[in-house]
């Protein structure tokens, strides 16, 4: 299991440039990466994402790679051409004019002569890349396993009183049908005046035992606390699979809700859905 936050930093240093890297991770319902990359890694973007998918399945994810130039790839290129063209110019001219020739310094000031000429088009800067991104998601991925684990341990600590509670509800059903049955006979007897002991009375009391009956909702519920405990144990992303079952499990508390009429079994099943809200409320940070 792994959650959805996590923070990983690294740095890269050769005798040319340092590259620091940060990785910072928020919830969020799908995957969503923000970039913030110096000018010349923008063309890695395409990896660094294709990177980052392998480690996150959802969650906000910020990263950050900033490049800091050491020594300079910038080399000065002399337009022979162009420089001959205003050399033999000027040469025209100082001689129509009588005047010395011009100085070096006067081709230099002259735009276009001299240009600069810059070999940082990003692949020199691959190893660098690689290293860093590499090195910020192992520390990043440590962080969401290791938050993960914290956050299924709560998980499993939930979902045992949840299942505490459901058997404390099951050894009180048989209270619920004498309950019904207690009130039913009461009612039959104090509206017709006869004992209720009829054979039409005892098939209309069964129908009506079968439908305030919990049985089903308790078989139900045992069977996703089965699932909710196998997808505990899963390696891969289960947030939304737990997510889905707790509005099933909820559901099936409020049938119980609306069948009960003790106020120990209502008592259960209010523990039962502030645990349900508190399992969504964690699986809100996993994957």
């Amino acid at each position: 299991m792994k959650s959805m936050t996590g923070y990983g930093h690294s740095f890269f240093r050769s005798d040319d440039y340092l590259i620091e890297c940060v990785i910072k991770s928020y919830n969020n319902r799908y995957l969503d990466i923000i970039h913030s990359l110096s000018p010349q890694l923008s063309s890695f973007e395409g990896y660094i994402d294709g990177c980052i998918k392998k480690e996150a399945e959802r969650g906000r994810i910020e990263i950050s790679m900033k490049l800091r130039v050491l020594r300079s790839q910038t080399e000065l290129a002399v337009d022979e051409g162009l420089l001959t063209a205003y050399r033999d110019a000027y040469r025209r001219i100082a001689g129509i004019c009588d005047a010395p020739e011009p100085l070096v310094s006067d081709y230099a000031s002259v735009e276009g002569i001299i240009t600069e000429v810059r070999s940082d088009d990003g692949g020199i800067y691959r190893e660098g890349v690689e290293k860093a991104l590499s090195e910020a998601l192992e520390a990043f991925a440590a962080e969401k396993a290791r938050e993960g684990e914290g956050t299924r341990k709560d998980l499993e600590r939930l979902g045992d009183r949840f299942a505490a509670s459901l058997e404390a509800i099951n050894e009180r059903s048989g209270e619920l049908e004498a309950h019904y049955r207690t009130l039913l006979e009461a009612k039959y007897e104090e509206l017709t005046g006869e004992k209720a002991g009829s054979s039409s009375f005892i098939s209309e009391l069964g129908a009506i035992l079968v439908r305030y009956s919990i049985n089903e909702e308790v078989s139900r519920l045992r069977v996703h606390i089965e699932q909710y405990r196998k997808l505990l144990d899963s390696t891969e992303p289960v947030g939304k699979k737990l997510d889905f079952l707790c509005q099933e499990m909820q559901r099936e508390c409020n049938t119980i809700a609306s069948k009960s009429q003790l106020v120990e079994i209502n008592l259960l099943v209010v523990s039962m859905k502030d645990d349900v809200e508190n399992i969504r409320e964690q699986i809100r940070n996993i994957e």
